[in-house]
């Protein structure tokens, strides 16, 4: 699994302190980077910051349980495969993990197997749906993270990337201009100017008018 999840993020949502220590050495193995929160409020600041590939949460924690917490999520966000761990067993659990269009629900104690058939089952889905086809000659492969034109891969800068990857992965509707700042200027303030120039680069390099500006709001990724 090392190199297919090389490129991807993944958010490890535990209250106990062991459990979850153990679960991020061993996913740290697979996982170009691994986010973890003791709570459900926690996870969800992290998942509107950082934006991860993939989230793991238990669903017993203070403040926020881990089922509430990937409701508030599948709010704005279908796709983010969420696997769910548990001690329980509740009936209502298990139809709730349906209802939200969970990958895996699995039960506790979390040993390395159950995480790699549950990860596995993440690839699954993630290639199912990693091609994503801006017109006939342009494709943009969410998995990989990777932009071909032409059958040439297009060189993109961490910035090109990151907006490439936001806008692909929510082509269905706008993203809005805090959630880029967020996902790209995590670690700065975001200037207009810096924006469109950065926009302005992309859409360079996708080689056509493919960034549509949505006034006041946001942008969007218009696919054919």
């Amino acid at each position: 699994m090392k190199n297919e999840f090389s490129n991807l993020t993944i958010l490890y949502v535990e209250d106990d302190e062991i459990i979850l220590q153990n679960a991020v050495e061993y996913l740290s193995e697979f996982f170009k980077e691994v986010f973890q929160a003791k709570d459900g409020l926690v996870a969800l600041k992290i998942y509107d910051e950082r934006k991860p590939d993939i989230i793991i949460t238990d669903i017993e924690m203070p403040r926020l349980n881990g089922l509430k917490m990937a409701k508030k999520i599948r709010e704005k966000d279908k796709t983010t495969p969420i696997i769910i761990a548990t001690a329980f067993s509740h009936q209502s659990y298990l139809l709730q993990a349906v209802e939200l269009q969970l990958i895996k629900y699995i039960n506790k104690p979390i040993t390395s197997r159950k995480l790699k058939e549950a990860l596995q089952l993440v690839l699954e889905h993630l290639h199912m749906d990693s091609i994503l086809y801006i017109d006939q000659k342009s494709c943009y492969d969410k998995l990989n993270k990777t932009l071909m034109i032409d059958k040439e891969l297009i060189k993109l800068s961490n910035k090109e990337l990151r907006l490439l990857d936001l806008l692909a992965k929510n082509h269905h509707r706008v993203v809005h201009y805090e959630e880029i700042e967020n996902i790209i200027w995590y670690d700065d303030v975001m200037s207009k100017d810096a924006l469109r120039a950065l926009v302005r680069t992309v859409r360079i390099k996708l080689q056509g008018e493919y960034i549509e500006n949505i006034s006041g709001f946001g942008y969007r990724l218009k696919v054919k």
